[in-house]
Protein backbone atom coordinates (compact mmCIF):
# COMPACT_ATOMS: atom_id res chain seq x y z
CA UNK A 1 0.00 0.00 0.00
CA UNK A 2 2.92 2.38 0.63
CA UNK A 3 4.02 2.05 -2.99
CA UNK A 4 0.60 3.24 -4.17
CA UNK A 5 0.75 6.16 -1.70
CA UNK A 6 4.21 7.14 -2.96
CA UNK A 7 2.98 7.10 -6.56
CA UNK A 8 0.01 9.25 -5.56
CA UNK A 9 2.38 11.54 -3.64
CA UNK A 10 4.42 12.09 -6.80
CA UNK A 11 1.32 12.96 -8.82
CA UNK A 12 -0.63 14.88 -6.12
CA UNK A 13 1.48 15.42 -2.99
CA UNK A 14 -1.32 16.64 -0.66
CA UNK A 15 -3.49 13.64 -1.52
CA UNK A 16 -0.69 11.23 -0.63
CA UNK A 17 -0.19 12.93 2.74
CA UNK A 18 -3.94 13.02 3.37
CA UNK A 19 -4.20 9.27 2.79
CA UNK A 20 -1.43 8.75 5.34
CA UNK A 21 -2.28 11.22 8.13
CA UNK A 22 -5.70 12.71 7.39
CA UNK A 23 -6.28 16.40 8.18
CA UNK A 24 -3.31 16.63 10.55
CA UNK A 25 -0.76 19.43 10.51
CA UNK A 26 1.42 17.58 8.00
CA UNK A 27 -1.40 17.77 5.45
CA UNK A 28 -1.70 21.55 5.74
CA UNK A 29 2.07 21.97 5.66
CA UNK A 30 2.20 19.89 2.50
CA UNK A 31 -0.42 22.06 0.82
CA UNK A 32 1.66 25.11 1.69
CA UNK A 33 4.87 23.52 0.39
CA UNK A 34 3.14 22.42 -2.81
CA UNK A 35 1.90 25.97 -3.39
CA UNK A 36 5.44 27.29 -2.95
CA UNK A 37 6.81 24.70 -5.35
CA UNK A 38 5.85 21.30 -6.62
CA UNK A 39 9.17 19.66 -5.74
CA UNK A 40 9.14 20.61 -2.01
CA UNK A 41 5.61 19.19 -1.80
CA UNK A 42 6.73 15.90 -3.33
CA UNK A 43 9.77 15.62 -1.06
CA UNK A 44 7.69 16.28 2.04
CA UNK A 45 4.95 13.84 0.97
CA UNK A 46 7.38 11.01 0.28
CA UNK A 47 9.16 11.72 3.58
CA UNK A 48 5.86 11.57 5.53
CA UNK A 49 4.85 8.31 3.84
CA UNK A 50 8.26 6.65 4.26
CA UNK A 51 8.55 7.74 7.90
CA UNK A 52 5.38 5.96 9.03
Amino acid sequence: MDIIRIIIAILLPPLGVFLQVGFAGAFWLNILLTLFGYLPGIIHAVWIIARR
